[in-house]
């Protein structure tokens, strides 16, 4: 039976075998408060809740020792001072913002938070917080039947995770990736609940194996770690975009990349020579297809020691990069963390004489097999170690690369275990501890190292970074994709919940390998992925060695044509898509969106895993599997034109929707606009001539949105040089008039005006009320 004082790991489940049993914190004795920080001493250990702003709460609990309120690898906000309303009687306390209120009972010690209206948004019941003798910590929550989970980083599967079971502990998986695969190359344990139309929000701050029940009960859910301190925070919304900024608030927002990365990269495992690498190049300049990134694999470094070239296989990697430059192509190489044990190599030899390598207890160098062979790894814990890892990639800046691509970063090492030995102790900045407790932030720390050192070595332009794995924050130092998919229909099907859930997870910089990694791509599944792609956040074409290669001329000339059309289409909508990175490193608003963030009150939306939106206004719905030519398409309220073919379509309806295999078919909302730009030549990829395409509605109404542009290379726009434009676009009977609320910044762009242009009835176009069809910047 259960006590007082403990509770089981299943909820719901009367007997329990003793080692499944958790110790329930038991009932309160005594608090008291310090800078917005209180202080509970419970029968069976101490909870500290402290308040980040009026909206977000931290709880946290430590069984033994005393609460760390420091340390977080994710977190960079600081606590606001908050006002706070306190009751205390004999029963509970309440601790009240003007957003959220605490009601804390004291036997047991159970938090409910209520949002403002006093709505119950996160409860505990008969389960709450509780730990194990052998250091596991649970967090239990009551569970509404209206309950829907999104978020959780890179996993596979549906969008709604309701039902599920998810494990975080960053992994390098090859083969399958499949609906079970769990745990993946990112571990980001956040995650939003949506409820009868209002979200919130739970980031549990935990680096150790952790993982999130929400399928063993109907009426609870948990979240849980093998070890360190139960520790998450609450964000009480109410709107899904409104949590996804207080999470961002508190774990960063991604910087505005290069616009050169937001075009199209081609990569494949490998191009092994120069000459394969010119060619490639030459026959995207041949055909006009717009490519902005070639990717090095491995075969580019001496024996797969980083920070190399091959001379035999690249004899001048300079001239290459330069020649590649004036094609308007970067090179990405990739970067792995494995430093080959090798006693005649630089890397390997200031590895080992500065100490800057991870290590047992007893001070033995950690090694395991990777590309290289036996290897060493960096730890990238300490700020030393960091600091100098980053200033080796001037080896790369001095050649004129401006981004690196890390892989094998979860760290991956060819073993049983599949990465380092969880008893490698880090030295973690001053506070050793072991890999068991910071594997899942090694693959942060090295972006970190590498982002910041490329920052340094670039002299104010701006870094590309690409990372394979991560935690929470990794947006802050680069883009994710999503590891090695395989050339299936169901791969490109899973993608889309995937990448949405990376969005809504505060990763709006991702995306997958276009056509599929591993396995034999075909022409058809190809051309379909480049739709797609030409509108994911990240736009990668990548395949692995011994399978088929699959540039976009490799099945003929009738698909090629179809694939350069949407890679040219890419660059087309940049405006538009800058517009909505600019929007991310603001507010940590995905560019890729689930239906359910822009309509939380339509139900149709809460698990649409086969379509998406591109910001608030554009809904994209491919086709996902051969040999289909009608899919179905659910369009929510509101009216739509469909870009391509003009016609208009009535929301809150499901449509059948033909698309023959160049079509993918792309609805814009009425009343609303989109910046388009133009597709010149792979030499000249600036815009001179923008279009604002306002797409008219019969119902009057407004649209407001907001237009952003720099130089796109540089930091210069954090000193005041880009261009933001905040527009409203009134709709009424006869007339569009497009109303400049507000203009800032002192850069001039190559284009000098916008041209406005109406799509669907014609109407007279108003700039500020005046008759023109032409904004003057």
């Amino acid at each position: 039976m259960l006590g007082d004082t403990s509770f089981a790991i299943h909820p719901g489940k009367e007997q329990q075998s003793g080692s499944k049993t958790y110790r329930d914190i038991g009932k309160l004795h005594n608090y008291q408060e310090k800078d917005n920080t209180y202080m509970f001493s419970c029968e069976n250990g101490t909870i500290a809740i402290q308040f980040y702003t009026e909206s977000i709460v931290r709880v946290i609990m430590n069984q033994k020792n005393p609460i760390d309120l420091q340390g977080s690898k994710a977190v960079i906000a600081k606590p606001k001072k908050v006002t706070i309303e306190v009751t205390d009687d004999d029963e509970r306390i309440l601790l009240s913002t003007i957003n959220v209120q605490l009601v804390i009972t004291k036997e047991p010690f159970r938090i409910t938070f209520k949002d403002s209206q006093g709505r119950e948004i996160v409860s505990e019941g008969k389960y709450g917080m509780a730990y194990r003798e052998n250091g596991e910590v649970i967090a239990c929550k009551q569970m509404s039947e209206n309950d829907h989970f999104y978020g959780f980083g890179e996993k596979s599967g549906h969008l709604d995770k309701r039902g599920e079971k998810l494990e975080m502990w960053n992994t390098d998986v090859y083969a399958p990736h499949n609906p079970e695969t769990n745990a993946l190359y990112e571990s980001i344990p956040f995650f939003m609940t949506l409820r009868e139309g209002k979200a919130h929000g739970i980031f549990f701050d935990n680096t150790f194996r952790t993982f999130f029940d929400m399928k063993t009960s109907e009426e609870y859910y948990s979240f849980s770690a093998e070890g360190g301190q139960l520790d998450y925070y609450v964000m009480v919304g109410p709107h899904p975009k409104t949590v996804l900024e207080q999470y961002t608030y508190l774990t960063g927002r991604m910087p505005l990349p290069p616009k050169w990365s937001l075009g199209y990269h081609q990569s494949r495992y490998s191009y092994e020579t120069e000459t394969e690498v010119r060619e490639l190049a030459r026959n995207f300049m041949e055909k006009d297809i717009p490519i902005d990134v070639i990717h090095l694999d491995i075969h580019y470094m001496n024996g797969y020691r980083v920070f190399t070239f091959d001379k035999e296989r690249f004899p001048n990697p300079e001239k290459l990069i330069a020649d590649l430059k004036e094609m308007g192509i970067r090179v990405v190489p990739i970067v792995d963390p494995g430093v080959k044990k090798d006693a005649e190599y630089p890397i390997y030899q200031e590895g080992v004489q500065e100490d800057h390598f991870c290590k047992y207890m007893e001070g033995e160098i950690y090694y395991g097999e990777v590309w290289p062979g036996i290897s060493a790894f960096p730890d990238f814990t300490e700020e030393e170690v960091r600091k100098w890892w980053g200033e080796k990639h001037a080896f790369y800046t001095s050649m004129g690369i401006e981004g690196i691509w890390n892989d094998m970063n979860e760290p991956a090492v060819f073993n049983e275990t599949k990465t380092m030995d969880v008893s490698v102790m880090h030295r973690n900045d001053g506070n050793p501890t072991t890999h068991r407790e910071l594997h899942n932030v090694y693959g942060l720390l090295m972006g970190k190292a590498t982002y910041e050192g490329m920052k340094d070595n670039l002299h104010g332009k701006r870094p590309f970074l690409l990372t394979r794995a991560g935690y929470a924050g990794v947006q802050r130092y680069g883009s994710v994709w999503t590891g090695d998919n395989r050339s299936f229909w169901e791969h490109l099907q899973m993608s889309l919940p995937m990448v949405m859930n990376l969005g809504l997870s505060g990763v709006a910089f991702t995306g997958p390998d276009v056509g599929g990694f591993a396995h034999d791509t075909n022409a058809e599944l190809l051309t379909r992925w480049t739709q797609v792609g030409a509108f994911t956040p990240f736009f990668r074409n990548h395949s692995a060695i011994g399978f088929r290669y699959q540039e976009p001329w490799q099945f003929g000339e009738k698909y090629e044509t179809i694939m350069k059309k949407y890679i040219q289409l890419r660059y087309i909508w940049m405006p538009q898509l800058y517009s909505l990175f600019y929007q991310a490193s603001k507010q940590g608003l995905p560019v890729m969106r689930p239906l359910l963030m822009e309509y939380p009150n339509d139900a149709k939306t809460y698990n649409l895993n086969d379509q998406f939106m591109i910001g608030d206004n554009v809904i994209m719905a491919p086709i996902l599997s051969p040999s289909v030519t009608n899919r179905v398409v659910y369009l929510p309220k509101g009216d739509w034109i469909e870009y391509s073919t003009g016609d208009s379509f009535e929301g809150e309806k499901v449509h059948l929707v033909h698309a023959e295999l160049e079509d993918l078919p792309i609805f814009v909302r009425k009343g609303s606009a989109i910046m388009h730009g133009e597709w010149n030549s792979n030499q000249d990829k600036e815009t001179k001539v923008l279009t604002m395409k306002v797409y008219t509605s019969n119902e009057d109404g407004n649209y407001q949105f907001t237009f952003y542009d720099d130089d796109g290379e540089t930091f210069a726009y954090e000193n005041g040089e880009y261009l933001k434009l905040d527009l409203d676009i009134q709709s009424v009977a006869d007339s569009i008039n497009v109303v400049i609320l507000d203009t800032e910044g002192n850069y001039r762009p190559p284009y000098q005006e916008i041209h406005i242009e109406t799509v669907g009835s014609s109407k007279r176009i108003l700039i500020n009320g005046k008759e023109s069809n032409i904004i003057k910047l």
